[in-house]
């Protein structure tokens, strides 16, 4: 079946979706355009509206609507402790624990030379004054267990070894290669109460 240009170039973007693949994407657009408009036009209005409406925050690198984030900005959260993470997705799965009261830093990628992502890409100086600010006890480093995320956590340590930290990671109950976002709660919770330092 030959697409129109701009059908093509909704299951395009539709395909750049995590988990979305080009039959998906295909079947997602045919949907959106089969639908009464109006239903389409305001998914559309919703998105660029939720969209416009974040930014990142200043102190943790987290995406939010206020810059600082309510988490930088909560009284009941310990400063004493300070998680790093990958992506602010991963904030959500380790808050549903609820077993951190701590603060958060988010990389937003990990460190992978051919993809373009180095230590600039993963806020380095940023990560560097959130702590010069907290004087946190201990670094949890929760990224993911692959090549990527063990680059990060050496390199991240390599930075941060000679201050007076204690720097952890997840215990390696999650499996190497799997992401935090596809494992269960009590994996992860194990993970977590097994963390050890780096």
């Amino acid at each position: 079946m030959i697409l129109s240009g701009n059908l093509e170039k909704l299951i395009q973007a539709l395909n750049r979706f995590p988990g979305i693949g080009r039959k998906t994407a295909q079947r997602l657009a045919w949907f959106l355009v089969a639908q009464d408009k109006a239903f389409a036009l305001q998914l559309a209005d919703t998105i660029k509206t939720t969209v416009e409406s974040f930014t990142t925050c200043s102190l943790c690198n987290m995406l939010s609507e206020s810059d600082p984030c309510p988490i930088c900005t909560a009284n009941d959260r310990l400063d004493t402790h300070l998680c790093v993470v990958e992506s602010n997705s991963d904030i959500q799965i380790i808050e549903s624990m609820n077993e951190f009261k701590g603060r958060y830093f988010v990389l937003g990628h990990l460190l992978s030379p051919i993809d373009g992502y180095g230590p600039e890409q993963i806020h380095s100086t940023l990560l560097l004054n959130r702590i010069a600010a907290l004087q946190p006890q201990e670094v949890v480093l929760a990224l993911k267990p692959s090549p990527e995320g063990e680059a990060t956590i050496h390199y991240l340590w390599e930075l941060l070894k000679d201050r007076s930290l204690n720097i952890t990671r997840l215990s390696t109950g999650i499996p190497f290669g799997g992401d935090l976002e596809f494992s269960s709660l009590n994996t992860l919770a194990n993970a977590w109460n097994r963390r050890y330092q780096v």
